[in-house]
């Protein structure tokens, strides 16, 4: 599972993470000597996927407030708790006509998309009753309450909401990778419990054989030293290791200009070290793995340099790291094979609810086993009772021929009529002058007139 980035400059405008966008120091930098191609001033850069269930809607809430040259401003003289308490969300009263329009139109839209998962998923349990204003209730990215204008206070609620998600992003990242891992141990040991004791041995030794491939890599530099970024600078770079200089090397990094080191920006610069140990060819190296990794190595780089926690890394933070005795003599860092993941008691708990889990499953596959068995008793029965209705049917039908009356059609009616019998009305038609037919070929003369004078 690839996990996906986070850019806060981008997708959280409205929050902590966007806030005064410093121009860096101007740098002179030798392209030449730099590998692949630089950034494309004016190009747009695409907005990484936040994870949020309504990132959509808080990228295009971002791109419009963005088109406002006041609230631009506001947000660039703009400090974290004027964010946090919901004084920039105030300044909204004071964009353009147009913009709010905008805004309106896109709330309305996220109002409709919620109401239709909401409804979609109601239908899928067969729920009558719908309150959609009551089930809007569970969103606390929008002021429900007033589905067709984007008020201030919506604003202030997109802001609060998707800073406190992002902040659970990550935990719940590292929650998700911890569960993969013991499942991964649960799997294995309900395999081993499958073989035989010889098989088992050389599963077990071709475990541990594969544990010590992984764990045999090359020295990782502490993420963030002078070490490990002077590793990129002349291997992804490809400029003198002598020459590094940290304020090149911020401005070479931040790859759209914008005067910060994002999450993103900041993951790329790990990937030289994570190549050390993770190669996707190897059967030992476990990719996912890799991003918790990833992850980690971002992590404590943000804790480390990130002063003002806004999830950003400007030049003046950048440069004050540099100058840490940390950058300089930093500890040595342990990959994800020299630590403990999980403890026994901690997989033991995960297997006690996978049982139960599994329980449940069992339980709801025998009802639905029983339910079908039912409908299919039912459906014989039915059958069943079919076939007697028409066994019935046939046999009045054989008594009524037995007796003499022929078998009835749809409607009551006789299909024929017996001989001698016919119906009022339906008398054979002889001619004149005899109850008999005229022999074939005769010609009948036709009756002589009763009021023809003869002489």
């Amino acid at each position: 599972m690839k996990w996906l980035p986070v850019l806060p400059q981008q997708c959280i405008l409205l929050m902590t993470c966007l806030l005064m966008v410093l121009e860096a120091v101007p740098i002179d930098i030798d392209k030449t000597k730099v590998k692949g191609e630089g950034h494309i001033e004016g190009e747009k850069v695409e907005n990484p996927d936040t994870g949020l269930y309504y990132d959509e809607y808080l990228k295009q809430v971002i791109d419009v407030l963005e088109t406002d040259k006041h609230f631009r401003e506001k947000l660039q003289t703009a400090d974290i708790e004027e964010i946090k308490s919901g004084k920039l969300s105030r300044e909204l009263d004071l964009v353009s006509h147009h913009v709010r329009t905008r805004l309106d139109e896109l709330k309305r839209q996220e109002v409709a998309r919620l109401r239709m998962l909401i409804k979609a998923k109601m239908d899928s349990v067969q729920d009558t009753g719908l309150d959609h204003q009551a089930l809007l209730k569970q969103f606390e990215h929008l002021n429900h309450q007033n589905p067709d204008t984007f008020e201030p206070k919506d604003l202030d609620m997109l802001i609060k909401a998707a800073t406190s998600d992002l902040e659970n992003y990550d935990k719940t990242r590292h929650e998700e990778f911890k569960k993969y891992e013991m499942m991964k141990e649960h799997e294995r040991r309900e395999y081993l419990k499958t073989l035989d004791e010889e098989k088992r041995q050389r599963e077990e030794s071709k475990f541990e054989e594969m544990k010590k491939k992984h764990g045999d890599h090359p020295k990782v530099h502490h993420p963030g030293s002078k070490d490990q970024l002077k590793e990129v600078w002349e291997e992804a770079d490809g400029l003198d290791p002598n020459e590094f200089d940290p304020k090149t090397f911020f401005k070479l990094h931040d790859v759209n200009n914008d005067g910060f080191l994002d999450e993103q920006e900041l993951e790329a610069l790990f990937t030289k070290e994570l190549e050390k140990v993770y190669d996707p060819k190897n059967e030992e190296d476990d990719m996912v793995e890799m991003e918790e990794e990833r992850l980690r190595m971002r992590e404590h780089v943000m804790n480390e340099v990130d002063i003002n926690k806004d999830r950003l890394v400007t030049l003046e933070e950048f440069l004050r790291a540099t100058e840490k005795k940390e950058f300089l003599e930093p500890d040595s860092w342990e990959t994800l094979d020299q630590q403990q993941l999980f403890t026994e008691d901690e997989l033991k708990e995960f297997e006690s609810h996978i049982s139960q889990q599994e329980d449940e499953l069992r339980k709801k596959a025998e009802d639905l086993e029983k339910q079908k068995e039912e409908l299919q008793r039912q459906h014989d029965q039915l059958q069943a009772q079919k076939q007697e209705l028409q066994q019935v049917v046939k046999q009045m039908e054989q008594k009524k021929l037995q007796q003499g009356n022929p078998p009835a059609g749809p409607a009551g009616e006789l299909k024929f009529q017996p001989p001698g019998e016919h119906k009022v009305g339906d008398a054979p038609k002889h001619p004149a002058g005899g109850d008999q037919p005229l022999p074939p070929g005769h010609v009948q003369e036709p009756a002589a007139r009763t009021d023809q004078v003869h002489p």
